[in-house]
């Protein structure tokens, strides 16, 4: 596993983090290979899914000589937090702020994701110990509300994720992200579908010129 640190640095250096949800369990090792060929290097798959640990610890194992970190979305108690942690995940993210799951991850060594979306929620997860703060979901809002939550919390990390796409991923970097998550937006569901992983590589590839561009 992944130190802290690096999995932190590995997060900001992917610039994106692939939200794998409702992918099979037989497709989610080539989708994953795929999404990451094409240079995403944060994935991650939602506990809402059957088998998510398996899951979890399959695309671990196939991915464990490359520069992937694996981490684990939609983990709502602290119960969910433990079981994702001992199947692999790195980072764990959540739609919610759950103290709980904070601790749990900051016990296990592992970056913890939890959503805010209010000055309040900002606030007490990172006196929680967040490491970042997932702003969902961010259509909502938009780009400004970054700003709007570090004006007076200072330069607090911010991960926006649910509607940032390619079109407007440069908004949220101009805006102080230090990465963004997607879904749809990256992960091509009909290439998917089609069993077509050179589309999936290649939708997954284009989002990443669009965050490299943002960055520039």
């Amino acid at each position: 596993m992944t130190g802290k640190h690096e999995t932190f640095d590995a997060l900001v250096d992917s610039g994106v983090t692939a939200v794998l949800r409702g992918i099979d369990e037989d497709d989610i090792v080539p989708v994953a290979e795929a999404i990451h060929a094409g240079g995403v290097r944060a994935l991650e798959l939602t506990a809402d899914a059957k088998r998510c640990s398996e899951m979890i610890a399959a695309v671990d194992r196939a991915l464990e000589d490359t520069d992937a970190v694996i981490g684990a979305g939609t983990v709502m108690d602290a119960a969910a937090a433990r079981n994702v942690i001992e199947a692999g995940a790195e980072f764990v993210l959540a739609p919610n702020l759950n103290e709980d799951v904070i601790d749990v991850c900051n016990r296990a060594g592992v970056v913890a994701v939890p959503g805010v979306m209010t000055p309040t929620e900002a606030a007490s997860a990172m006196e929680a110990g967040a490491d970042i703060l997932k702003m969902f979901p961010a259509s909502t809002v938009g780009p400004g509300h970054i700003g709007a939550l570090q004006g007076p919390l200072g330069d607090i990390p911010i991960m926006p994720t649910g509607g940032v796409s390619t079109e407007n991923v440069a908004e949220y970097f101009g805006a102080g992200a230090i990465a963004v998550g997607a879904g749809s937006a990256l992960v091509d569901y009909e290439a998917i579908a089609a069993g077509d992983m050179a589309k999936v590589q290649e939708s997954a590839a284009a989002f990443v010129d669009a965050v490299e561009n943002a960055r520039s």
